[in-house]
């Protein structure tokens, strides 16, 4: 893998960076704090997301800013791949708002499945192992020194894939362990069958099918014979049968005729009883007639009228319609016109009240508007005093910023500058404290070393070690850093003294704003308050003024009630009059009507005298019909008591019951037959079913031993695998510790160089051992910082050796990245350290990424990239040195050292 590109925007320091990368040795160089390492932790951050960072998401963003994005271009496997991560502020959480791959096979979207498909698929190692192998941090120097043995052999193991052969492993293990429980199963299974079949075998099936079979054929026979006589039994019984119902239909004939002469002899003297009944009622009927004619001539003289008669009845009708219509004419008129003065004397009385009323809302509307315009002068003369307050008290905010280092409207962003220069500077002194305290660490150990008369760097006698000379440089650089360190901490304290400046200074910002806001309200208030004063007084006086008028009105209304109240009492007295008469006329008419009342119930009785003769005409024709109906009905009877043999009905009688009973003693016999003959079946099928399962019992038990047999074979083959699993994960792991520990030793005595240990060992279970020339073995831990430095990058590149050559040739690996590497090394180990970047070279690393401050190692490089960061803005620019120029920056670097 080689990175091709890096663009980075708002990330950390670097606000807008695009820095494009090449094969080789590349040296990303500045001052301490200047963001180089945010370079690597950007790439780090774009291949596998939030898993690369140490801190939150809201760290990475630079400080002021709501969202970052990142984008990486880079080269796998000769196929050009594009990662873009970005970031964004939502309340007090950074949130993904996009995450894309793109690549020569189409686009991945979503931060889990991008991270994913560059862990298994691309470089076969999470963001962990990628530490582990490529990724050699600042101040990781240590990791996997202090590893322990295990810990070591899962780190290597997963990044050569062996893990893999281990699951597998497990994999073939769990699928011996289901065969042999499936295999326990089935074998219990095939003797379970055994014994079933030899139990089937015992009964002796076939013999017991033949019995079954005879005695079933005889009783088929038995049953055979007695349904021919049950069927010749039956023959006989409907026979009978047959005469018997005939009979019986005749005796029904009979009985039915008897019963109709019956009814038709009744219905004849009801009929008779009806015509009868019939006279009374015309008689009853004509004497009703004469009593109301006697009644009529009275009812008559009473209403006025000459004769009893439908015409006199009218004309007095009608003359009485137009007296009566003549009476309620004048009537309505009178009525309509006293609701009409009545309405009107209510209407002009509420009128005259309503003024009134109106007229007192009035008087009192205008003296609550002349106490609203006395309590607004009030109000107004406060407001007044309250302007002038705020003022006074804007004129000293405004001196304020007069000997402040900031203008009014730019005290936020002079805080947030102030916030941003203190974050900054405390990073810077967390830097070189850390830095402080471990040179303070080498230089003790060196004291206690030399005191023990032993060289500081290499643990061997001091006489004549050229390393005693470095102690007093190291001494040195540790006051250098002591005093580095007092002067940013004193800086500090000047910046926390501004930050309170500044924050003071935005409050006060903050109180003009609310003060401008509050004196332009007052403003307004007052113009509101002057504006009010004067319209209550206006409104006041209209209002006096509108009251007289209405006072003026509510008379002169009151005066028009009166009158209309006269003239309507006058004209209810007419209207009580004529409904008398009314009255009077209604009475006539209730008479007219008694006659008229009279004469249609005359009528009536007179129709119903016609209609009673019909009826009784009409039941005299019926009396004729019922007796010739009931002559035919008599003669029908006689001829079927003519035609009926009752000896022949007795013989049939006695035939039906001889052979229901033979019937009711042959079905008995039948079933007892039929049951028989059930019985027999079914233990026939039962046989049948138990020689179908013997042979079904056979078969399944043939299949089961033929599935035994290959469980037992698939049983072999997984234990084999298993085995084999294991076998070749010992022997790959063996041959990875024998390459490890060679390119472990030959790293080793590239970049320390001298004849103080022999070799280095690292044994079947990681555990690392070094060796003195005397043979005296030592644990990592107790080598000096220096050498921890330099053994530490030792085994990281082999290992990345390692991982580039693979088992079986080349494999793709990302690129070898060294984060600080000089950290805890002298300037003589550093010069080893670019033997080693030139080394790793000659291996064929495609790729090398170094971060330093140092000017050393930018003599090997093939690339410079210079980061700065503008100590007034707080944001770092990146500059990539030409290839001419490159020399040239090492030339200068170097004589300035001199």
């Amino acid at each position: 893998m080689r990175f091709d590109r890096l663009r980075l925007r708002n990330f950390k320091p670097h606000t807008d960076t695009d820095l494009r990368l090449e094969d080789g040795v590349t040296v990303i160089h500045g001052l301490n704090g200047s963001g180089k390492s945010s370079l690597l932790e950007a790439s780090f951050f774009a291949l596998y997301g939030s898993k690369a960072l140490d801190s939150t998401l809201d760290e990475v963003v630079t400080t002021g800013m709501d969202e970052t994005d990142v984008e990486l271009w880079f080269t796998h496997a000769g196929e050009e791949y594009h990662i873009t991560r970005a970031l964004r502020r939502y309340g007090d959480s950074m949130s993904t708002t996009k995450c894309v791959l793109e690549g020569p096979t189409g686009t991945i979207e979503g931060a889990t499945d991008v991270r994913r498909f560059v862990s298994d698929e691309l470089l076969r190692m999470d963001s962990e192992a990628f530490r582990n192998c490529a990724y050699i941090r600042q101040g990781e120097v240590n990791r996997l020194i202090n590893a322990s043995a295990s810990e070591r052999q899962k780190m290597i193991d997963d990044l050569l894939q062996l893990g893999k052969l281990e699951e597998y492993r497990d994999r073939a293990g769990d699928a011996r362990l289901g065969v042999e429980d499936v295999l326990a199963d089935r074998r219990g299974g095939l003797n379970k069958l055994d014994e079933q079949i030899a139990a089937k075998e015992e009964e002796g099936l076939h013999e017991r099918l033949n019995g079954l079979e005879t005695e079933l054929s005889a009783v088929g026979e038995e049953i055979e014979r007695f349904e021919a006589n049950r069927e010749e039994a039956r023959k006989s019984r409907d026979e009978a049968r047959a005469i018997l119902e005939e009979a019986e239909e005749r005796e029904a004939e009979l009985e039915e005729l008897a019963e109709d002469i019956e009814n038709l002899e009744a219905a004849i003297q009801e009929t008779r009883s009806e015509r009868e009944a019939l006279m009374e009622r015309i008689t009853d009927a004509r004497d009703q007639i004469e009593e109301k004619r006697d009644t009529l001539s009275e009812l008559a003289e009473a209403a006025g009228i000459d004769a009893p008669t439908a015409g006199a009845v009218a004309e007095a009708r009608e003359a009485l319609d137009e007296q009566e219509a003549t009476l309620r004419e004048e009537l309505q008129e009178r009525r309509e016109r006293v609701t009409t003065l009545s309405n009107q004397s209510e209407s002009l009385a509420e009128k005259a009240e309503g003024h009134r009323e109106r007229a007192d809302a009035k008087r009192e509307r205008a003296s609550e508007l002349e106490q609203e315009a006395a309590d607004a002068e009030a109000t107004l003369a406060e407001q007044r005093e309250q302007l002038t307050e705020l003022a006074e008290e804007r004129e000293q905010l405004v001196a304020e910023f007069a000997e402040a280092p900031t203008a009014v409207g730019d005290a936020t962003a002079y805080r947030e500058s102030v916030e941003s220069q203190l974050s900054d500077l405390r990073e810077e002194i967390q830097e070189t404290a850390a830095t402080l305290t471990s040179a303070r660490d080498s230089v003790e150990e060196a004291e206690e070393l030399l005191a023990e008369g032993k060289c500081p760097e290499c643990g061997q006698p001091v006489e004549d070690s050229p390393h005693v000379d470095t102690l007093a440089a190291d001494r040195e650089r540790v006051e250098e850093l002591a005093v580095e360190l007092g002067e940013l901490n004193g800086r500090k304290t000047e910046l926390e003294t501004e930050l309170d400046t500044a924050e003071s200074l935005v409050e006060a910002e903050n109180r003009l704003e609310s003060l401008g806001d509050s004196r332009q309200m007052r403003e307004e208030r007052i113009e509101e308050l002057e504006a009010a004063v004067e319209s209550a007084l206006e409104d006041a006086d209209e209002r006096r003024r509108e009251a007289e008028e209405l006072a003026a009105e509510a008379e002169a209304a009151a005066e028009a009630a009166d009158a209309n109240a006269e003239e309507a009492a006058e004209l209810r007295e007419e209207v009580a009059s004529r409904e008398a008469t009314l009255e009077e006329l209604e009475e006539r008419r209730e008479r007219l009507d008694r006659v008229e009342s009279e004469l249609e119930e005359i009528e009536e009785t007179e129709s119903q005298i016609e209609r009673l003769r019909d009826q009784r005409e009409s039941k005299a024709e019926l009396l004729d019909e019922r007796r010739e109906r009931l002559a035919d009905r008599r003669a029908e009877r006689d001829e079927l008591r003519e035609a009926f043999d009752r000896e022949r009905v007795e013989a049939a009688r006695d035939q039906r019951e001889k052979a229901v009973e033979y019937l009711e003693q042959v079905t008995a016999k039948l079933d007892e037959l039929s049951e028989r003959r059930d019985e027999l079946t079914g233990s026939i099928g039962s046989v049948k079913t138990d020689i179908e399962q013997l042979e079904t019992l056979r078969e399944e038990r043939e299949a089961l031993a033929e599935t035994v047999a290959d469980l037992e074979s698939v049983h072999a083959e997984t234990e084999q695998l298993e085995q084999s699993y294991g076998d070749l994960r010992a022997e790959l792991r063996q041959q990875n510790v024998e390459s490890l520990e060679r390119m472990l030793n030959e790293t080793f005595d590239l970049v320390y160089g001298n004849d103080a240990y022999s070799h280095i060992e690292l044994d079947g279970e990681y555990e690392l051992t070094v060796y003195q020339k005397d043979g005296t073995p030592l644990a990592p831990e107790q080598l000096s910082g220096g050498e921890r430095a330099l053994f530490n990058l030792s085994l990281r590149c082999a290992i990345y050796r390692l991982l580039s050559e693979g088992i079986e040739g080349a494999a793709p690996t990302p690129p070898l990245i060294l984060d600080e590497p000089t950290v805890f090394l002298d300037s003589g180990h550093i010069s080893r350290l670019v033997d080693l970047v030139e080394e790793m070279r000659g291996f064929g690393v495609r790729q090398i990424l170094i971060v330093s401050h140092d000017d050393e190692l930018v003599g090997a490089a093939d690339s410079l990239v210079t980061v700065e960061k503008n100590t007034t803005t707080n944001r770092s620019t990146v500059e990539r040195e030409a290839e001419a120029t490159v020399g040239e920056v090492a030339t200068l670097l170097g004589e300035n050292d001199d």
